[in-house]
């Protein structure tokens, strides 16, 4: 095993108990952080990598991504910037282009969809089928997403396709589609909303992925208030994403429960909903996580920076908040946090964090202070990405 000491860090935002450091540096070993602190206290490695100064933050976590997919909806986004109002069923329009696109143009579009998300500074990622919509779609989704992606989720509940009988589709979904999917996956998700799986519906699909062994995530209250929060946390959800609409009674259901309300700004600017009320939520005491939900109509991107600070300058996060909210909120949306000596639940290196025992996953800035994420935003702030003690990008 060969060690690495990344020297000459500016500003260290540790995400942890230790804060920030300055003047710091990293010793990692097999893809793992053996030691933190004063980099003129720095024990010796095999090679030395001098970041000049540079402002350092654990790689970007991206608990929420749809990267299998082909075509662009970049008409239904014209119109929208046009007075028009987001609908679920948009949806369909990529389903079509996906089932003809072939599992090999697949592959290298999500191949190119992780680059890009890795030269932004992410290292862990989750993403979801759900632009197939049929059993071979859907299982073909999920083995090229393994592919390429930490984490995989079974979206088969996305949208009831243009044609099927809702009830029809929900039985495939809980049955044939399920069983050919789950073992290419970890996490079972329904997208609760009006347009498309109402609460029975949702529930149905919990209950069946849960029966398989997968964890559960929610896409819910969207498009207004509705039952996705409720359903998320009575389900022990690991989380409910895009939460724009929230009564008083699910911000207290969040804030008392392990469910992480994950928010999606990229969306809610494409889709010109109201920002979701990241400052109401982690004053309640809720965890909250931010994501990039990159996905071909409601938030073609995959750039945490321009999320983090979405959150910053619009939705009333600190710095400190919004880099939390990117990086270990994620982990813990994807049960991937530190739970001691740097390990997540599973005993794997936990991510999110820069702590001894945790995965070296490095973004490093071109800035020696991380506020210019949002100090100058829009500005190409990442430098280097590194992955496991290794650069990506």
């Amino acid at each position: 095993m060969t060690s690495t000491l990344f020297t000459n860090i500016g500003e260290l935002r540790t995400v942890s108990e230790r804060g920030t450091l300055n003047d710091a540096a990293i010793v990692a070993e097999d893809g793992v952080i053996t030691w933190i602190g004063e980099a003129a206290k720095a024990p010796e490695a095999d090679r030395a990598e001098d970041l000049g100064g540079a402002a350092v933050l654990p790689g970007w976590v991206d608990s929420h991504t749809h990267m299998v997919f082909d075509g662009n909806r970049a008409e239904e986004f014209e119109a929208r910037m046009s007075g028009g109002e987001y609908a679920a069923g948009g949806i369909a329009v990529t389903m079509e282009a996906t089932r003809s696109a072939g599992a090999e143009r697949l592959d290298e579009l999500v191949a190119g969809r992780v680059a890009a998300a890795r030269a932004g500074g992410t290292t862990t990622l989750e993403t979801k089928t759900g632009y197939g919509l049929d059993t071979a779609s859907e299982k073909q989704a999920a083995e090229i997403a393994g592919r390429h992606v930490d984490e995989v989720t079974f979206l088969g509940a996305h949208l009831v396709p243009p044609g099927a009988d809702a009830g029809e589709y929900v039985d495939l979904v809980c049955g044939e589609m399920l069983d050919a999917v789950a073992p290419h996956v970890g996490w079972i998700d329904v997208f609760c909303e009006r347009g498309a799986f109402d609460e029975d519906q949702s529930r149905r699909v919990i209950e069946a992925g849960k029966a398989k062994g997968l964890g559960v995530r929610v896409h819910g209250n969207q498009l207004g208030e509705g039952p996705g929060v409720s359903l998320a946390v009575n389900y022990d959800a690991a989380s409910v994403d895009h939460v724009n609409f929230l009564t008083d009674a699910d911000v207290e259901a969040l804030a008392a429960s392990k469910t992480v309300a994950t928010i999606l700004p990229a969306c809610d600017l494409s889709t010109r909903m109201p920002l979701a009320p990241a400052r109401r939520l982690i004053d309640a005491g809720a965890t909250v996580a931010i994501a990039s939900n990159l996905n071909p109509g409601t938030s073609y991107t995959s750039s945490m920076n321009f999320c983090v600070t979405t959150a910053v300058l619009q939705q009333h996060l600190s710095l400190d908040e919004a880099i939390a909210a990117g990086t270990h909120g994620g982990a813990v949306a994807l049960r991937r946090q530190n739970v001691g000596d740097g390990r997540d639940s599973q005993g794997r290196p936990a991510v999110g964090t820069l702590v001894e025992g945790a995965a070296a996953n490095l973004h490093v800035l071109r800035s020696a202070t991380a506020i210019d994420l949002a100090y100058r935003p829009g500005m190409p702030v990442t430098a280097a990405t590194y992955l496991a003690g290794e650069r990506v990008a």
